[in-house]
């Protein structure tokens, strides 16, 4: 008697994630293994059919045989939560590899953007767009990024949009990523890339990716050793950085950056 469709695709989906029969039911919430589901003694539960879609973006209707489309397409990657100031303009929210930590957990949470380092850079190279700061961690992204520079990235709002090779900020579900893109030709996945290339590429399916923000500039050396103190101990008056003269500082280094790009 041969198994129901359902039964092969969701072992093909197991393998491919390369999980164990107990892990995949863990991570479904199916009791101790799904062994008894992959022999047909068991149907696979609503609650799991759910979780397949929100965590690997897992079609429904080609898990029971209904359509050749493996992967429910995702391709929105706006920004879940954006930062205002009293006057409805949008605010530059400045993430710190420890906030980085955390953001991803708390992409639809507006009190706990409200509480990260926030400021309102009216400059030509900040207008017509969503952007954002982060903090780079790490070595993969070397020579051209070093641990503690400043990225600036503007949102983009579709996986569409992407430009091969160009370096964006990746959130996933869980981590913060500073890497060069590259589609994939069936539209399902990524490939991260560093510069680094002692780091090799890796893939991730499309819905994983939460948000993308395309680099445009970036702060290093001296010019981003002011966000390495502020953002981790942020003064109480940085909610009205029209009164900050630190922003002045900031904004003077933002627009000699914008001056060398115009020259270059």
């Amino acid at each position: 008697m041969s198994l129901p469709v359902e039964c092969h695709r969701f072992r093909e989906v197991r393998k491919d994630l390369k999980y164990t029969q107990a892990e995949f039911a863990q991570m479904l919430d199916l009791g101790q293994s799904t062994a008894d589901i992959e022999r047909g003694k068991t149907k696979i539960s609503g609650k799991a059919v759910m979780l397949l879609q929100k965590l690997y973006g897992i079609n429904p209707l080609w898990l029971f045989g209904e359509s050749l489309e493996k992967y429910k397409a995702q391709t929105s990657v706006m920004p879940k939560t954006l930062v205002l100031d009293r006057e409805g303009q949008e605010n530059i929210m400045l993430v710190s590899a420890k906030a980085a930590a955390g953001y991803p957990l708390n992409l639809g949470d507006q009190q706990w953007f409200d509480q990260q380092p926030l400021f309102n850079m009216p400059l030509p190279m900040f207008r017509g767009g969503s952007y954002r700061g982060f903090e780079i961690e790490g070595d993969s992204m070397e020579p051209g990024f070093h641990a503690g520079d400043w990225v600036f990235g503007r949102a983009i709002d579709s996986l569409m949009d992407v430009q091969n090779q160009s370096v964006y900020v990746v959130v996933l579900h869980d981590s913060v990523l500073i890497k060069r893109v590259v589609k994939e030709v069936n539209g399902q996945r990524i490939s991260l890339h560093s510069d680094n290339r002692r780091y090799p590429p890796f893939m991730v399916s499309t819905a994983d990716v939460q948000e993308l923000w395309k680099v445009v500039t970036k702060l290093e050396g001296e010019e981003s050793q002011y966000f390495q103190t502020s953002t981790h101990e942020v003064p109480t008056d940085m909610a009205t950085p029209s009164k900050n003269r630190d922003i002045e500082f900031i904004e003077e280094r933002l627009r000699r950056l914008e001056a060398r790009v115009n020259r270059s």
